[in-house]
């Protein structure tokens, strides 16, 4: 894992990022069905780094290999989150760099950021179908949040998770996020 790196998403990556990300989603099924158009805002990385924190992972020659939105309450991707919580939304990884450890050291660089803000937990909703997801919160000490769950859409079912971050120890060694 050491040799990925998580860092601010730069402009020129950010169709690149968008892609990556829809690539993601549609590599596990997540973007069909009611979930359809959600893609689209998937894409628009460009968005997202406006209104949001864009992060990248990327490995030495500067691939990008994933990355996550991490959201301030109040904000425009703000969902679950309230004050005093920092939330994360839209976490790819492309799939030829899956079983890297990307989605794990985005995690960890979601949380340092939080620690970094004095944030008191990160929060995150996922659909209630992203088990691989889940097990990694899980592993990594987040727990449900089910007064959180909720409905955006039709048929389309999010659960919330946890985690407080003041007994975390999941902030990322230096170097990882910055």
């Amino acid at each position: 894992m050491s040799d990925v790196v998580v860092r601010p998403a730069e402009p020129g990556e950010l169709a690149e990022i968008g892609a990556l990300t829809v690539a993601a989603y549609q590599h596990d099924g997540f973007v069909k069905g009611a979930e359809a158009n959600y893609a689209d805002k998937l894409r628009d990385a460009g968005l997202r780094a406006e209104h949001a924190e864009l992060l990248a992972a990327v490995d030495r020659d500067g691939t990008v290999l994933g990355s996550v939105t991490v959201v301030r309450p109040g904000s425009e991707f703000a969902e679950i989150c309230r004050e005093g919580e920092l939330e994360f939304r839209m976490l790819g990884v492309a799939p030829a760099a899956r079983g890297r450890g990307v989605g794990e050291i985005l995690t960890r660089a979601v949380v340092a950021r939080a620690v970094e803000l004095g944030c008191s937990r990160v929060v995150l909703s996922s659909l209630d179908v992203m088990h691989t997801a889940h097990r990694l919160y899980q592993r990594l000490g987040f727990t449900r949040l089910p007064e959180r769950d909720w409905h955006p859409a039709p048929g389309v079912h999010l659960l919330a998770y946890q985690l407080p971050v003041a007994t975390s120890q999941l902030a990322a060694p230096d170097g990882q996020h910055g």
